[in-house]
């Protein structure tokens, strides 16, 4: 599954998955979008990259030092932080639209539309080719405010759906990858918010789901997925879920010499022939890991 190209140059397989966005907070009349979900990419033989991208080329690299960061997942109403590893990087998911802010961010999946207590629509936001999808619109067609929703986040293998009358939209689905020798999906958009009746958006892979009346649910650590959109009643004020951490998986032969800085949080496994190191924290954007 990796390889040593020769004896002074190396080809590791990688999954890079960026910080998922918070759900988009409500304080007066509205529905909160559901947040992005972080860039996706991967290099697997066979798996996918987001944003409907096949994997991606293997990378080569000599012996050395290279960064290693994992992107926070954003709070309420903010887009996550990127996830590195080398020269691969994968951005954080986009926020979700809020009372205090109505657009929605871009980002490696894009967030949803905030569901306005009025009749216009909001646009999702774009996610970024290669690494995610776009967030659902949030369709403000009736003037009536408990008809509001908000929409879905992108997610990395679909776009957020859009917010309706009834529900809030769903977050967009994640991607599948068994690089760590089983297939776990990740990188699921939040779900948006509703305000009064209804549901709020449900979501995958790691996302939060939107919710009614309440805070939208949180993203799943390590995984990238969105927080959900909030959903508000009364004049109340409702907080979107956070968004998930990212995740760094390199998988190289056992035989590769692998070691990490101090503030760099990891677990390895044997898979095969090969190890798979798990980088699911970095107190700084400055950790690296070795590879010689």
């Amino acid at each position: 599954m990796s390889a040593v190209t020769n004896n002074f140059i190396f080809s590791p397989r990688y999954l890079v998955i960026g910080g998922g966005a918070g759900g988009g907070s409500v304080s007066v009349l509205g529905a909160g979008g559901g947040g992005g979900a972080g860039g996706y990419r991967c290099n697997v033989v066979g798996e996918n990259s987001g944003g409907g991208a096949s994997a991606e080329s293997e990378l080569i690299l000599n012996p050395g030092t290279y960064t290693v960061t994992v992107g926070a997942g954003g709070s309420a109403g903010t887009s996550g932080s990127n996830s590195v590893f080398a020269t691969i990087t994968s951005l954080g998911g986009g926020s979700g639209g809020s009372t205090s802010t109505k657009t929605p961010g871009s980002g490696g999946s894009g967030g949803g539309g905030f569901g306005r207590a009025v009749a216009e629509t909001t646009t999702g936001a774009t996610g970024t080719t290669g690494q995610g999808f776009d967030g659902g619109d949030a369709l403000g067609s009736d003037v009536n405010a408990l008809a509001h929703s908000g929409g879905g986040g992108g997610g990395a293998s679909s776009v957020g759906l859009d917010g309706s009358g009834a529900s809030g939209g769903n977050g967009g689905g994640g991607v599948s990858s068994s690089i760590t020798g089983s297939a776990v999906s990740r990188a699921g958009g939040g779900g948006g918010g509703k305000r009064e009746s209804g549901s709020g958006g449900s979501a995958t892979a790691g996302g939060g789901a939107g919710r009614v009346n309440t805070s939208g649910l949180n993203g799943t650590v390590n995984t990238g997925g969105g927080g959900g959109g909030a959903g508000e009643t009364d004049n109340g004020t409702e907080l979107g879920g956070a968004g998930g951490s990212g995740v760094v998986i390199l998988r190289l032969p056992s035989t590769v010499p692998v070691s990490f800085s101090a503030g760099v949080t990891q677990t390895s496994a044997i898979v095969g022939d090969d190890t798979v190191y798990t980088v699911t924290a970095t107190s700084t954007t400055s950790e690296t890991v070795t590879i010689s």
